[in-house]
């Protein structure tokens, strides 16, 4: 089976620190796989490797057996990997359809604006936000923020989705929810990396 994500001896230094050393890995389709390390560990860098946001100074990153270390992020994005972030910054004006519509827009698809938002809708709706479509995203408690996030990069339809602390600000019950959508999003046939 060939893996869907592999990072071939990857690095990334920042002045004196060194973020992350020749680290190699893979995550096959279907799969959930878990980096667990100390603050400043280098995992949001890791994200930040993968995603295009930064360039790594060694290694590779490929996707589906295609070499697109260094791309910058839309590129990325219409590959189909997508990222909710840790701290979550949603277009607080916008409503939480309208968010979730940006993501579609911007996807693998490359959908038209109407098609994007039936997208958003459905998607929205699946994270538990179809009660909340016309509200605006500034709002939302921390838990609907982080449903949002993670609705938003749904909505660009991945296959390999990027979940940086996603868990992080909720209680108890807020994080078994999130665990169990993160798990029924992995059924849905997307792998994670979270």
């Amino acid at each position: 089976m060939t893996a869907l994500l592999e990072l071939k001896d990857v690095s990334k230094r920042f002045g004196g620190v060194q973020a992350v050393r020749d680290l190699s890995f893979e995550v096959r389709d279907g799969e959930i796989l878990g980096l667990i390390g100390p603050n400043g560990a280098g995992k949001s860098t890791l994200f930040n490797l993968i995603n295009g946001v930064f360039k790594p100074d060694t290694g590779s990153v490929l996707f589906k057996g295609a070499d697109i270390t260094g791309q910058k992020p839309y590129k990325v994005a219409r590959y189909g990997i997508a990222r909710a972030h840790q701290i979550v910054q949603p277009l607080g004006a916008l409503s939480v359809l309208d968010n979730c519509t940006v993501g579609a827009c911007f996807g693998r698809e490359d959908l038209p604006l109407a098609r994007a938002r039936e997208t958003a809708y459905e998607v929205a709706r699946s994270v538990g936000l179809g009660d909340r479509l016309e509200s605006p995203a500034s709002s939302l408690t921390t838990a609907g923020k982080k449903r949002l996030e993670l609705a938003r990069a749904l909505s660009a339809r991945p296959r390999l989705l990027l979940l940086d602390e996603v868990l992080a600000g909720l209680n108890p019950a807020e994080s078994d929810q999130m665990i169990a959508t993160v798990r029924k999003i992995r059924d849905s046939g997307i792998s994670i990396l979270m």
